[in-house]
């Protein structure tokens, strides 16, 4: 069998979409880079792309384009890592919890509020501090730790004003006490290659918010933890959030389909990049 062809599909050419390219060249794979932003194609119409593929990875930043681009592939037929289920899947929180317990995959005590003005009826039973997340969302972005019900007033206050009607739906968790620190894991496939704790002195310690990484050695627990998740979503390559509860052990956080793991390279020395990559390969000639 020749070379395999890889659908690099993307918005922004990122430390990782970079690494790919040049990591293809070591290997039996050819990189076919497409540009989701000025794409266009003829839905269901293969012919539509300039060139023959075997399989597509998504990296696109955009969850929107990430998730449309990936439909349009799966409509040529075109497997792509991670298919769209899994993409819609991990964008919304909800989603991905309620797949997650219905696994029995341990989750931080999650509440979900359809209107702004049950807000604290959730407060007096989940009681403070509590966080509040959007459904969708990354990076850390428009999180609320919630201390006190003066906090819990100002947020829902913020909230009806904001005129997209998600923002009437309030995803409620417990603040979970951690050590200063988080765990990001990786999987690909049926493999849990690498990890990361990332530490903080603030509570949320997202790298891209500023979070130190530390490479982690994998336990067996963590290990079979993260697969179950992957599971869970249908994953094949994923970055999976874990905290160590001080009561529960360990909880799966949040599970995001189109990971950043730059940082993750650069403190652990693993090559990442490549165990994709042949795992890709490896799909493509089963």
């Amino acid at each position: 069998m020749g070379r395999v062809r890889v659908a690099l599909l993307y918005d922004i050419l990122r430390w990782e979409e970079k690494s790919f390219i040049e990591t293809s060249k070591k290997l039996d794979v050819d990189i076919v880079p497409i540009h989701i932003p000025t794409y266009y194609g003829r839905v269901g119409d293969g012919n539509s792309l300039s060139t023959d593929v075997d399989i597509a990875i998504q990296r696109g930043v955009s969850f929107y384009n990430s998730l449309e681009s990936t439909i349009m592939f799966e409509s040529y037929g075109i497997n792509v890592v991670n298919k769209s289920y899994t993409i819609m899947v991990c964008q919304d929180k909800l989603w991905t919890t309620s797949l997650l317990v219905r696994n029995k995959v341990p989750v931080p005590d999650t509440y979900v509020a359809f209107s702004h003005e049950v807000v604290p009826k959730v407060s007096e039973k989940l009681g403070y501090p509590f966080v509040i997340k959007p459904i969708y969302g990354s990076w850390g972005r428009l999180l609320a730790l919630i201390d006190d019900e003066e906090d819990m007033r100002t947020v829902v206050e913020h909230r009806t004003y904001m005129h997209n009607p998600i923002y009437s739906i309030y995803y409620v968790q417990e603040f979970v006490k951690k050590p200063g620190r988080d765990i990001r894991i990786f999987t690909v496939g049926d493999e849990v290659p690498v990890g990361i704790y990332r530490y903080s002195n603030h509570w949320i310690t997202n790298t891209a918010r500023g979070g130190k990484a530390v490479p982690l050695r994998i336990d067996p627990e963590l290990e079979d933890l993260a697969l179950r998740a992957a599971r869970s979503v249908e994953g094949q390559f994923l970055g999976i959030d874990i905290f160590e509860h001080p009561e529960k052990g360990y909880v799966v956080n949040e599970v995001n389909a189109v990971t950043e793991f730059k940082n993750t390279v650069a403190v652990t020395g693993y090559d990442l990049t490549r165990k994709v990559l042949e795992y890709i390969i490896g799909l493509v000639r089963r």
